[in-house]
């Protein structure tokens, strides 16, 4: 009796789950397809082969893509540990504006100190021949001036000498105030005329000549001096003040232009009195701005 009968004949398939080898029994001559039993394991390799290539080749792209991005996180955390000198240069940097703005101002301009000593009605402060020429000597550079005698009036006129006593009597003079320095056997008298504006002691000065002087001032170890004798004189003005120098020889000597230590003289006195009178006029700019 034979079992099997009215079914397919069943294939073994050594790589599939409950496949059965169709063994025989020796008496129905048959023997196993060893070919086609090879080419199917072969089959079978070729496909194992496939599958671990491709994965070995993701497993690659996987790798791959893990070191790139440490190199790129490596990278990052260089850049931000580099130092200063590593930043893009300032050109590449963004500007920004730089000009600043500012709400416009309106501070008053700087008082003239020249305005408070132009005029009466400004030119109000204490006034005074030892305010305006203080101490008991001057120096100017390397010269000291001893002070001597000094005068004070409101009547011009006692104060000047030649032509200037109708200078200042016609053009309004209110004081005279006179000091005499000596330094080395020269002697110079400067003298400050007072008037109501500016425009008046300049008058004086332009309606002035070579014998519009100023009285030289004698007194105490002070002797006469250009009583007669030539001697050397100046003139100018500065706001509502004219001020004039006569510089001579004590010992009643002529001046001569080889006298250079008389020019000298005149000149350093001259400059002192331009200088005192337009302090009195910084220090009345200063006290107004302050106040």
């Amino acid at each position: 009796m034979s079992y099997g009968q009215g079914g397919p004949q069943s294939q073994w398939d050594p790589w599939k789950p409950n496949s059965q080898q169709p063994w025989t029994t020796g008496d129905d001559g048959r023997t196993p397809d060893w070919a086609a039993l090879a080419e199917a394991s072969e089959t079978r390799n070729k496909r194992r082969r496939v599958f671990f290539i491709g994965g070995g080749a993701l497993a690659t792209i996987a790798i791959g893509t893990a070191v790139a991005m440490a190199v790129v996180s490596a990278n990052g955390s260089d850049e931000a540990n580099k130092p200063t000198s590593s930043l893009p240069a300032t050109a590449d940097l963004p500007s920004a504006s730089t000009t600043p703005s500012f709400a416009p101002t309106s501070a008053p301009p700087p008082l003239d100190p020249k305005e408070f000593v132009s005029s009466k009605a400004k030119d109000t402060a204490p006034n005074g021949p030892d305010l305006l020429f203080p101490g008991t000597q001057l120096t100017m550079g390397t010269a000291v001036y001893k002070k001597g005698p000094k005068a004070d009036s409101t009547t011009c006129t006692t104060g000047a000498a030649g032509t200037l006593p109708n200078v200042l009597t016609a053009n309004g003079c209110t004081r005279i105030m006179r000091v005499t320095y000596t330094k080395d056997g020269i002697a110079t008298t400067v003298g400050v005329a007072v008037f109501d504006t500016e425009a008046q002691a300049l008058k004086v000065k332009s309606q002035s000549d070579d014998k519009s002087i100023v009285k030289a001032l004698t007194g105490g170890d002070v002797k006469a001096f250009c009583n007669g004798a030539i001697c050397r004189s100046t003139t100018n003005s500065y706001g509502r003040y004219a001020y004039f120098t006569i510089t001579g020889f004590a010992n009643g000597k002529d001046v001569t232009t080889k006298d250079t230590a008389v020019f000298t003289a005149g000149d350093d006195l001259a400059e002192f009195a331009f200088q005192q009178i337009r302090r009195r006029g910084e220090a009345q700019a200063s006290a107004a701005a302050n106040s």
